[in-house]
């Protein structure tokens, strides 16, 4: 039986998708449209650059940008944390 070729082996191009989201409520709307006006983008190019974060590889922080984000966020580490550590170590 033959093998079926795909569009890429035969040299063809992919062409784009067009994707549609239908019944969106209005502050759903407003809130794309204000945030695509904040990074100077059409509600298209915003709709798009938030599909592509969404399917990005995720990203592992390093120690540092844990750190930073722990500085950023202000949070600090209880008195009580320095014991549970030592009695964990302690107790191997």
């Amino acid at each position: 039986m033959p093998r079926c070729l795909r569009g890429a082996e035969l040299g063809l191009t992919r062409m784009p998708v067009n994707l549609s989201i239908k019944k969106i409520p209005d502050d759903i709307v407003a809130r794309l449209k204000e945030r695509a006006l904040r990074h100077h983008r059409s509600l298209r190019g915003e709709l798009l650059a938030i599909i592509e974060e969404a399917v990005r590889t995720p990203h592992r922080p390093t120690p540092k940008d844990v750190l930073a984000e722990v500085r950023r966020l202000g949070l600090q580490t209880p008195a009580e944390a320095v014991a549970i550590v030592r009695a964990n170590r302690d107790g191997r």
